[in-house]
């Protein structure tokens, strides 16, 4: 071992610790034989691939973090209303399966051959362009199926959220996560609970004279289609519930309605062109009016 400062000591190194200091650089490798390459592949080109794709993963988890996924509601299968709508990155596939050739009888073609051909063509691509050539305008066959695969993509995907904004205008309603954001805020300025948060504090209505001759009537009408054997109708559809419904009317009013129904044909009126009753006798009607006029909430 060393001690002092005695330059003219002799070190003594324990083991192979010593580095060695190379006396020339490498000489770096000679790509001129592969034009539009200038490097190795590993370690140069794939850690700067590397750290692209850590950028490109903050920036996701930055706007995932600062927008939160826009929510609808619980999934109810009796809702026909319904638009489904899948993930942003599912609505090139989505719109495909649209077109007649895709689906029905030929939906095997398209959720099973064509999705096969595509991948297919991905994995037999390094087959076809095996030329030295990198630069992507002199490699015809990788460019051509990229380009098609990105244009195909880009338009289903446009195309498709385009579909879906003229079939909700066609309907007349919001997308079901505008609607349910709305429903939460105006539960929350109003201190009432969020909306099918099955929160114990929420009131619960009860059905009134159950045995009423009305109640018979009710179940055999076509109204029970809409607003449910409980009476809590389907606000995804836009029924309202009949539960507390003589808070708001009289049997007048209710009558009036059953006749001549209301919103815009939301309700169909009971009553046909010849201004008889669908099924029901006047004194149904009556006795239908009289016992949803009995459904308070108090």
């Amino acid at each position: 071992m060393a001690h002092g400062h005695d330059s003219d000591e002799k070190v003594v190194y324990v083991g192979d610790s010593r580095v060695r200091q190379k006396s020339q650089r490498p000489i770096p490798a000679d790509f001129s034989s592969y034009p539009g390459k200038s490097e190795v592949f590993i370690p140069n080109f794939l850690l700067k691939e590397w750290m692209v794709a850590v950028v490109c993963m903050v920036g996701i988890l930055a706007l995932v973090i600062s927008d939160p996924p826009p929510l609808g509601f619980p999934a109810n299968p009796t809702n026909t209303a319904f638009i489904p709508m899948p993930d942003w990155y599912f609505l090139f596939m989505y719109q495909l399966l649209k077109y007649p050739y895709t689906s029905g009888s030929y939906v095997v073609f398209g959720t099973v051959i064509l999705p096969g051909l595509l991948f297919g063509g991905l994995i037999i691509a390094p087959f076809l362009d095996t030329g030295k050539e990198r630069r992507f305008y002199r490699r015809p066959i990788a460019s051509s199926m990229m380009f098609l695969t990105l244009i195909a993509v880009v338009y289903l995907t446009v195309f498709s959220w385009h579909h879906y904004k003229q079939e909700l205008a066609l309907t007349g309603k919001p997308s079901e996560d505008i609607q349910h954001e709305e429903e939460l805020q105006a539960a929350k300025k109003s201190g009432q609970p969020a909306p099918g948060s099955g929160s114990a504090n929420a009131a619960v209505i009860p059905i009134v004279a159950s045995d009423d001759p009305g109640a018979l009537i009710f179940q055999k009408a076509t109204c029970i289609g809409c607003h449910g054997v409980d009476l809590k109708g389907n606000k995804n559809i836009g029924v309202p519930a009949l539960l507390g419904v003589g808070d708001k009317y009289d049997a007048a009013g209710i009558l009036d309605i059953i006749k001549n129904g209301k919103g815009n044909g939301k309700m169909a009126p009971q009553y046909d062109a010849n201004k008889s009753t669908k099924g029901l006798t006047d004194d149904d009607i009556n006795k239908l009016a009289g016992w949803l006029a009995k459904q308070k909430k108090a």
